[in-house]
């Protein structure tokens, strides 16, 4: 069997199989079948019009909405679909459009309605989030950027006439606050800078409330605070600032660009600017507490005005942390005399919360207050003041110049709303030539002071030294004292004794008893005299020895005589008690008895006349005898 008999037997199937492969193609040209997978959009386009007055599409437009040629509006979605035939239609499959998290989808049309003049973005029509082509064009959308957008999710996008782009949201961070600018809307009055309030608008993420509400073009007094955003970028710009910090011990005095011209609240005693009532342009008579607020930085100005005690050094070498004096300097002034010297000062300043808006009001701003009241004030008062002055006057008059500092400056602050608290003169630099001539006569002074102290020291030392030396001869003068008590006590024993011994001698006899008596007396004077020299040597042994002397010779003196006396005494009491011859005899015979003369011889031979001459001559011998005894006891 050759090929054209197998082909004739077997032909229908072949023609099945041919069908099997080819049946969407075959059901494409013969029934015009179009299959939309579940996950693509069908973009229609028609090729050609066979008949009908609506075969041309209008001057100016691209997309078809009843049945022109070209692209279509209406879209094709999954599903199976007939009558497409080939030669008339196009379909193109193309994905729906994702919009991921976090994100939006700008929208830009390529057909619709002309943009008003005057205006930039196309105004928002019903059409399903642009899925409705067809809707959008007949409603009136506009060609061009759309205020609308299309968050996050998936659409069925016709895209022969909308172009999407992709775009992050808008994300303000914590404790920073969004400036808003709009790119469309009404003019700006004239007069202000920005444009008015407007509300409903959701933070200007519904920009078609906005603009329905004649909003303006350009800067917005609302801000944005933290979070996300749904913003059209093409209708907003965005400016991410910090919020407005004011801190503890200050207040916030808020300066208002914007807003309607308001009545001054101050009254006529203040002349020196408006300060208004809060929303109205100008200062605001109320100032903002310590906190975070979202102030939208170029339709108002917040000034900072501390409302502790605030320091001001006129110094070269110290300013502190709130800078408000780093331009501040060393003043240099010039005495009566014509000498410039260099002081610092610093001055402390109150300001009342109260106050703060008035001082706002009258400088504008604390630096201003600074360089053009305060700097002034304090300079030329102390310039002034050390005019009236020589050097040496001002440094030593210091404290009460102080005093009439601090009354003048508050005086003249209190004009200006400022409370002076304190004025404080701190170092003060004379010349050098003259601070060493100071210097120089201070030393003298000193040295002088310290000469002075040193004799002063010399003097007490010697004191010292003296009283230490009678205190090392106390021990000697107690001595001293102890022994002329002693010898005191001694010679009064002797006195009784030799008075004893004079009693006794008188009662044998009483020539002897006296001169006994004498001769005690006379020991005592002399042990006394004595007694009493030897302390007065020893109490100024170290300059009394002449003194000590002639106490002594006086002492032997007053002996010799008291001796001589109770010599003299005794004999008288003994001629009284013998006799004149009789004491006369004694005497001689006491002498021939001491010088051992024989007056008498060994052996006397009588001549036998009278009756005595024998018992004179054993009277004789026996006084003899006598003589010699007394001669050996002696």
């Amino acid at each position: 069997m050759d090929i054209y008999q197998l082909f004739s037997a077997y032909w229908w199937i072949a023609v099945i199989l041919l069908s099997l492969v080819l049946y969407k193609f075959i059901l494409r040209v013969f029934f015009g079948m179009v299959i939309v997978p579940e996950n693509r959009i069908g973009l229609v386009t028609k090729k050609f019009v066979l008949f009908g007055a609506n075969s041309q599409l209008p001057d100016g437009r691209i997309i078809a909405t009843l049945g022109e040629a070209g692209f279509q509006a209406k879209t094709l979605a999954p599903g199976l679909y007939w009558g497409m035939w080939p030669w008339q239609y196009g379909v193109d499959m193309v994905p729906f459009m994702v919009i991921p998290e976090g994100k939006i989808g700008l929208v830009l049309s390529k057909d619709g309605a002309e943009i008003p003049t005057g205006r930039i973005l196309a105004r928002k029509v019903d059409s399903d989030n642009f899925q409705d082509a067809r809707k959008f064009l007949d409603n009136g959308g506009q060609r061009g950027r759309q205020t609308a957008y299309i968050t996050a999710g998936s659409y069925r996008m016709n895209t022969h006439l909308f172009e999407i782009t992709i775009t992050d949201q808008v994300l303000i961070r914590e404790n920073m606050v969004g400036i808003v600018t709009t790119q469309d809307g009404e003019p700006i009055p004239i007069g202000q800078i920005a444009g008015k309030y407007v509300d409903g608008h959701n933070n200007f993420q519904d920009i078609d409330t906005f603009l329905h509400h004649k909003g303006n073009r350009g800067l917005q007094p609302q801000v944005m605070l933290a979070g996300s955003y749904y913003i059209n970028p093409w209708a907003i710009q965005l400016e991410e600032i910090p919020m407005t910090d004011v801190p503890i011990g200050n207040v916030g005095v808020v300066i208002s660009y914007i807003g309607e011209d308001g009545k001054d609240v101050t009254g006529d005693t203040f002349k020196h600017g408006n300060i208004v009532g809060k929303g109205f342009r100008g200062v605001w008579m109320e100032p903002m507490g310590p906190g975070k607020y979202p102030v939208n930085k170029y339709t108002m100005k917040v000034e900072l005005v501390p409302t502790t005690n605030l320091v001001l050094n006129w110094a070269n070498a110290r300013s502190e942390a709130h800078d408000l004096d780093k331009h501040l300097s060393t003043i240099t002034v010039r005495s009566k005399d014509g000498f410039p010297f260099n002081l610092d000062v610093a001055q402390i300043i109150h300001i009342p919360a109260n106050e703060a808006p008035k001082v706002i009001a009258r400088f504008g701003s604390m630096h201003n207050l600074v360089s053009q009241v305060l700097e002034p004030t304090i300079g030329n008062y102390f310039r002034n003041s050390a005019q009236d002055s020589d050097v040496i006057s001002f440094l030593s008059t210091r404290k009460e110049r102080q005093i009439a500092a601090k009354d003048h400056i508050r005086a003249v602050l209190d004009e200006y709303n400022v409370n002076a608290v304190d004025t404080l003169i701190g170092d003060i630099v004379p010349p050098e030539a003259l601070m060493k001539t100071l210097t120089d006569r201070k030393i003298a002074q000193e040295e002088e002071k310290t000469y002075e102290t040193q004799r002063m020291a010399q003097e007490k030392r010697q004191g010292m030294e003296k009283e230490t030396a009678i205190a090392d001869m106390q021990k000697e003068i107690v001595k001293a004292t102890q022994s002329v008590e002693i010898a005191q006590r001694a010679a009064d024993a002797s006195v009784k004794k030799a008075e004893g011994d004079a009693t006794s001698l008188k009662l044998q006899v009483d020539a002897e008893a006296t001169a006994t008596k004498m001769r005690a007396m006379a020991e005592a004077e002399a042990t006394k005299a004595r007694a009493g020299a030897q302390a007065e040597a020893t109490k100024l042994n170290a300059s009394a020895d002449a003194e000590r002397i002639s106490k002594t010779g006086m002492a032997e003196a007053e002996k010799i005589m008291a001796i001589g006396k109770s010599t003299a005494e005794a004999y008288e009491l003994q001629v009284k008690a013998m006799g004149g011859d009789n004491f006369t005899r004694y005497k001689v015979t006491e002498e021939i008895g001491k010088s051992n003369i024989k007056v008498i011889p060994d052996i006397l031979i009588g001549n036998g006349s009278g009756t005595d001459g024998g018992i004179n001559g054993l009277l004789g011998m026996k006084l003899m005898e006598m003589m010699g005894e007394s001669k050996k006891e002696s």
